[in-house]
């Protein structure tokens, strides 16, 4: 069922829309390199590790500027602050999109810059301009980020095809994104320019206890986990594909098909939540699936197009699961925000060693088959973690 939007006036209108215009831009400028991975990899003879970066790069940007993006939004307004991230990501898809191998991973990183403002500063804008209607408005920002990530992925390698540059000017029709995204965003800079969060000297004497509770550090490895494989999966799905013998096109539209399915869960996790006594069922059921997803590449690739439905479902309801624990283990607004810096910092540290990782290993060993059963054993352990992070327990 499609989420509901209430009529609204001309401004909260021009506000949904600009929501989800940077929404769209949250997930599709990265996830667009791994349909052209391998020919990137070729054009600059890299190693399977070293074109794994290009994964990893964005990963740790968001591990390393997301708590930088408060402080900004403090000083400059979350709209402004919103503008700049627009801005980096529109340079970063120029830069690497045109100025060869440094510029490749630098213009990498200026995205993942970008992004990171994005995912923290937008829930920001939602809970303090529309909070009556966030609950319908999170679905249909989850949808967007999966359907502008889908689109990206599947014409990502028929782009390539049809350009004399290849993968270059493809990579560059991202630009689209962001540049559409600012000009709906323009006509908020002449509203307030409000800070996003307060801080006191009790929210910084709170913000290290966490770090020594146990439900803390599971809710943490349980995002982690889960972006881990979510991470690894959409880096070298294509190329896993094509080792089993799928086109680059069948494997570009199945990337495609991967992040669409990542937003499925976004439509039925919300009531679920909501008549439970505690997530532990849901923590460990769809850590099996993408378990099952996994296994199933290895052993029946013929229904790849199952397994991957699989592994965007189990990836989707995990991350909505992670941002779900850290609200419903905490006590309080405080010991919410600081249980939240400590799940995306570890979770993000943790995602982003496992593309150029997955990536050795593949050079070393020459194929696909290990890499696969490592990722399905760690799925297994995403199960046990839900189990842990499920139970209704507080910090």
């Amino acid at each position: 069922m499609m989420p509901v939007i209430p009529s609204t006036s001309k401004k909260t209108t021009l506000l949904i829309v600009g929501i989800l215009l940077i929404a769209a831009n949250l997930r599709a400028p990265f996830t667009s390199v791994a349909p052209l991975l391998e020919l990137i990899r070729t054009s600059f003879g890299l190693t399977t590790a070293q074109a794994g970066l290009l994964q990893t790069l964005p990963l740790l940007a968001f591990a390393v500027f997301s708590p930088l993006a408060a402080g900004l939004a403090r000083k400059a307004g979350m709209e402004r602050t919103l503008l700049l991230a627009l801005v980096a990501i529109g340079a970063g898809i120029i830069v690497r999109s045109g100025t060869g191998l440094g510029g490749l991973y630098g213009g990498t990183l200026l995205i993942g810059l970008g992004i990171a403002f994005g995912n923290v500063l937008l829930p920001g804008i939602l809970k303090r301009d529309l909070p009556h209607r966030a609950a319908s408005l999170t679905g249909l920002y989850a949808l967007t980020m999966g359907l502008a990530a889908a689109l990206g992925s599947a014409v990502m390698v028929p782009a390539a095809n049809g350009f004399d540059g290849g993968w270059q000017p493809a990579l560059l029709l991202t630009l689209l994104l962001p540049v559409v995204g600012l000009l709906a965003w323009l006509p908020q800079l002449f509203t307030h320019q409000s800070p996003i969060v307060h801080h006191n000297d009790h929210h910084r004497r709170s913000s290290t206890g966490v770090w020594r509770s146990a439900l803390a550090w599971q809710v943490s490895l349980f995002f982690g986990l889960n972006s881990l494989i979510y991470y690894i999966i959409v880096a070298w799905l294509p190329a896993i594909l094509q080792s089993l013998g799928f086109s680059e096109g069948e494997a570009g539209s199945l990337h495609g098909v991967l992040q669409l399915a990542t937003a499925v869960p976004g439509f039925f996790i919300g009531p679920l939540l909501t008549r439970m006594d505690d997530q532990r069922a849901m923590g460990i059921g769809f850590a099996l699936l993408g378990a099952l997803g996994l296994a199933g590449l290895l052993f029946v690739p013929a229904l790849a197009t199952l397994w991957v439905v699989c592994l965007g479902i189990s990836s989707g309801a995990g991350v909505i699961l992670g941002l779900a624990f850290i609200s419903l283990r905490s006590g309080n607004a405080t010991q919410a925000a600081a249980l939240s810096g400590m799940a995306q910092g570890v979770g993000y540290l943790l995602a982003a060693g496992g593309p150029p990782a997955i990536g050795l290993l593949r050079d070393s060993i020459g194929g696909w088959a290990v890499p696969l059963a490592g990722c399905t054993l760690l799925a297994l352990v995403l199960s046990l973690l839900g189990y842990m992070a499920g139970r209704n327990r507080y910090l």
